[in-house]
């Protein structure tokens, strides 16, 4: 469900393009289409658009300068990408200073902290839900119910981002009610939970142990559309840290290993623990249940995994984790150790460790 920026650009390129075409002629409409997907690839300028397609479109090419290839760049390329993603979003927000994504990226460019991102988010929300709402009661009514559904879909997207981004700086912060209630009124706003907010939710909820809103969370999978079991990793790691915190190792033990069933063959992705940059769209698009799944979600599931003092640096259930599954996996090991040799390689037991065996 994650938003993929390209997808919405064509997405409302075509919605545009569909409202030009003369009414009452499905041939013609059709065969206008095949023409639509051939100039939207090689050249989209010749394609009907405002000056706010224009700016998402630079918005989408941002993202993927900024999301996509920054992170795995060189240091030779770093500075060139920083700055030619900052240069879209400045153009993106001249040309549409109502481009609630470029202005919310752009900010977390350039705040100073976490905390400060969490500020200017929060302040901003709900200004930024009444000009979404605005747009989506501006969409044209075409008498295609479809398109008009579409369309107002579109127009509140960007505030669901905003949301989305505003629970994930609080639980950064550690202000995990702030998350939870960012979380909730997103969820409200939009059940099908497009922005996958439900995952900060399970992490916010292990944060502040409380398994019964765990619970009823992991329940409410079962309303959103299309529908998929509460077995994703980052519920896996809150389950996981409530029974570690409560010292039932065996439990510990069972969840982990029911979370690399999960996720087969992807194992050694427990044992590195990667950290990566937050996407600055959104939450990155990655396949479910994939290796890049499960590296997302452990990287966003540090502020349970690296909790309490360990000898390792890297906190008590993190090299619990860690150290388990190198035992009870040793291929994923052998996997791990072809980028590092870590903590996980350490005989020592740090506090409230448990037995891997």
């Amino acid at each position: 469900m994650a938003f993929d920026p390209r997808r919405e650009d064509y997405q409302r390129l075509a919605l545009r393009y569909a409202l030009s075409l003369p009414k009452g002629n499905p041939v013609a409409a059709a065969k206008a289409f095949t023409d639509f997907g051939r100039r939207f690839a090689r050249d989209r300028d010749t394609l009907p658009q405002s000056d706010a397609d224009r700016a998402f479109h630079l918005v989408a090419v941002a993202a993927e300068v900024i999301d996509y290839q920054l992170p795995f760049s060189s240091e030779e390329r770093a500075d060139a990408l920083i700055n030619r993603g900052r240069d879209l979003l400045d153009e993106a927000i001249s040309l549409d200073p109502k481009c609630h994504d470029a202005i919310r990226m752009r900010a977390s460019r350039v705040s100073l902290s976490f905390d400060a991102q969490f500020s200017f988010l929060h302040e901003g929300a709900d200004e930024v839900l009444a000009s979404c709402q605005e747009t989506r009661d501006a969409v044209p009514n075409d008498g295609d119910d479809e398109r008009i559904a579409l369309g107002r879909d579109i127009a509140l997207r960007p505030y669901r981002r905003w949301m989305a981004a505003l629970a994930e700086e609080a639980l950064i912060c550690g202000r995990n009610r702030s998350c939870i209630e960012a979380g909730e009124r997103l969820l409200e706003q939009d059940p099908s939970d497009q922005a996958d907010v439900r995952f900060t939710l399970a992490l916010a909820y292990a944060k502040l142990e409380d398994e019964a809103s765990l619970d009823a969370l992991a329940k409410r999978y079962g309303t959103i559309i299309p529908a998929r079991p509460a077995d994703d990793a980052w519920m896996g790691i809150a389950r996981l840290a409530l029974a570690h915190k409560s010292h039932d190792m065996g439990q510990t033990r069972q969840l982990l290993e029911r979370l690399i069933a999960a996720y087969p063959g992807c194992a050694s992705a427990l044992i590195t623990q990667t950290e990566l940059p937050d996407g600055v769209f959104a939450r990155l698009a990655v396949p479910p249940y994939s290796e890049d799944e499960l590296i997302l979600a452990v990287s966003e599931a540090t502020v349970l995994l690296q909790e309490g003092d360990d000898k390792s640096g890297r906190g008590v259930l993190g090299s619990w984790v860690a150290r388990t599954t190198a035992k009870l996996y040793p291929e994923a090991l052998a996997e791990a150790q072809e980028f590092s040799a870590p903590y996980y390689q350490q005989d020592e037991k740090g506090p409230q460790d448990g037995d891997a065996s």
